[in-house]
């Protein structure tokens, strides 16, 4: 079949099968907030105790669509959701909780029908062409280290029953080590040009590695009362309750439906809408993922109470960071502890004052600004937890062992309308050659260099980052310029525009992360480490194997619908000298 007129067909059929239902919008303002109590997800163990000893439990986890309630007052919605069974699965999904060192294996299952809820455009790359039967899905564990046939590789796809797969596809069942330190994770659909529908639809869930012997002696809030993960997104509804995309792209006559960010009305925390949680006056650990497709938080309590920050995406900080407010971008994760006890009135409002799109967007209305409601009970509490002088210390940044210095920019692509449409790192596709090749156990800096107009969360899959600066860029227009025809750092004369005021990092977000906020109009210098933060070793799996890794815009919209995402390299174990071999051990690491 003529390729344009396949290309049209496509379109017809994308765009009229979302116009059958009705755009009549819930106007979320006459929604009475706070009615619904905060759910606890299912917790999962991805082990057994045996004779005292854990052991590896093999897991089985679908994706199912069904209905679900995001608020008292709205109709059943239509949803993806991960779950063992359609019966019990949620969204957001089950909390999978893990120990370190014993093995998870999860076998993702994709038990979704053959059309989408939700509109998706077919002019981008997409896993979806005109023989897919079935809706392509594939899991990323956000934050894990692990082969990268067990990463959710974007072209790793399969359809229900595995009838269906992507040329990255190899294994059904999924492997994650849990060898790191221990931390906060999520896991969400990762496929090819779907990811921020089927994200929207509710492919999303929590994934805590626990290690006791690191984290019993800091003596932090426990349990499953006082230790709660809080995943939040936004939405918007229709008035039937199911979930609102536009199906009009920004620039229709190149993408029918695709538009740079989704930003919904309605704030949802665990599935629910502006949910209500009671509260004793003690300590709580809230481990908060944004799992928004494009919308940052900057939390805050209505009340003037703080919170302290124990960890930032997937590791520990050094010490606790008591601050007001804190900002959050999407896939970003922020490990805070609240001492209630500290409250001067009964109920707190965890409240939102970002501007979407961020920094320079709109700013939040009566709906977005509100996140949640605490209640809190009246009489004081003996607590036994505490917040601790010192958290977890990792390996310092030794800037002498870095083998390798790389410039990544970020660039926007727009129309004859001023409307954008597409985004590229270095200004080079998704399919082009690979330019990342970092080595195994190697540490790198790079400087990212933000040239579009708005803030990207940078996530880097693999590697660990730990940030050294921003930096305003003076005479950006004539960098641009530069950059665009030349697409080189350093010809383009880095240093020279890279002289402005600099953006203190926080306290808070000093340790190491794998997600980071680039500043538009900066460049930011950060770390990148290739092995174990806690403990320097090499990988206990095979980094070099297909398909490889990927770094990316969190963004759901800028990333994985276009080519805007490269492939690192297949990580190269040897140096040119092959007696410096990282991926042995600890004393040959050190040797070199």
């Amino acid at each position: 079949m003529d390729r344009t007129l396949l290309f049209k067909l496509l379109t017809v059929v994308v765009l009229l099968g979302c116009s059958s239902a009705s755009d009549h919008l819930v106007n979320v303002s006459k929604l009475e907030m706070f009615v619904d109590e905060l759910p606890d997800m299912p917790r999962i163990h991805s082990y057994r105790v045996l004779n005292g000893v854990p052991k590896s439990k093999p897991l089985k986890i679908g994706m199912f669509k069904k209905k679900w309630k995001f608020h008292r007052d709205l109709p059943p919605t239509t949803v993806y959701a991960f779950g063992k069974t359609k019966h019990t699965a949620t969204v957001p999904g089950p909390t999978i909780e893990a120990l370190h060192g014993v093995d998870t294996h999860v076998r993702w299952q994709n038990h979704l029908p053959s059309k989408h809820i939700l509109p998706w455009d077919p002019t981008i790359p997409t896993a979806i062409t005109n023989t897919t039967r079935g809706i392509p899905t594939v899991v990323h564990l956000h934050g894990g280290i692990h082969a990268p046939e067990s990463d959710g590789s974007a072209n790793a796809w399969f359809t229900s029953k595995f009838n269906e797969r992507g040329p990255t596809w190899s294994r059904k069942t999924y492997h994650y080590p849990n060898n790191q330190h221990p931390g906060n994770l999520w896991y969400h659909d990762h496929a090819m040009g779907l990811t921020r529908v089927n994200l929207l639809a509710g492919l999303l869930g929590s994934y805590i590695i626990r290690d006791p012997v690191v984290e019993e002696p800091l003596g932090l809030p426990t349990g499953d009362e006082f230790d709660r993960p809080l995943v939040v997104f936004d939405r918007s509804f229709r008035t039937d309750g199911s979930i609102y995309m536009s199906s009009i792209g920004n620039n229709p006559d190149i993408h029918p439906q695709w538009q740079p960010e989704y930003f919904g009305d309605a704030i949802i925390v665990n599935g629910k809408a502006w949910p209500r949680l009671t509260v004793r006056r003690r300590k709580y650990r809230f481990r908060i993922i944004n799992a928004s497709n494009a919308r940052f938080f900057r939390f805050f309590f209505s009340n003037g109470l703080r919170f302290t920050h124990v960890a930032s995406d997937s590791a520990y900080i050094e010490k606790p960071v008591t601050t007001n407010e804190t900002l959050v971008g999407p896939s970003e994760i922020t490990d805070i502890v609240v001492d209630f006890s500290q409250s001067k009135t009964n109920v707190a409002i965890l409240a939102n004052d970002a501007n979407y799109p961020y920094p320079s967007g709109d700013p939040v209305n009566q709906a977005n600004g509100k996140v949640m409601k605490f209640i809190i009970l009246p009489d004081q509490e003996v607590d036994t937890s505490r917040l601790p002088r010192r958290l977890v210390e990792y390996p310092v940044v030794d800037l002498s062992s870095v083998t390798h210095t790389r410039y990544v920019a970020m660039y926007e692509y727009a129309s004859k309308i001023d409307e954008p449409t597409h985004l590229y790192l270095n200004a080079k596709p998704f399919d082009a050659p690979v330019t990342e090749t970092p080595r195994v156990g190697s540490t790198e800096v790079w400087y990212v260099i933000n040239l579009t107009e708005d803030n990207h969360p940078l996530h880097i899959h693999l590697g660990l980052l730990k940030v050294f600066d921003q930096t305003a860029l003076v005479e950006l227009e004539e960098l641009k310029e530069c950059m665009k025809k030349k697409n080189d750092a350093v010809k383009c004369n880095l240093k020279k525009h890279a002289r402005g005021k600099k953006v203190v990092v926080g306290d808070h977000e000093k340790g190491w992360k794998n997600v980071f906020k680039m500043i538009p109009g900066h460049v930011t210098k950060i770390a990148v480490r290739f092995s174990y933060l806690h403990t320097n070793a090499s990988y206990s799996f095979d980094a070099t194997a297909e398909p490889g890794y990927v770094y990316h815009c969190h963004v759901s919209t800028h990333s994985l619908t276009i080519y805007f995402v490269q492939y690192h390299d297949i990580l190269t174990i040897f140096f040119i000298s092959v007696t410096c071999n990282y991926f042995k051990t600890d004393q040959l690491y050190k040797s070199c």
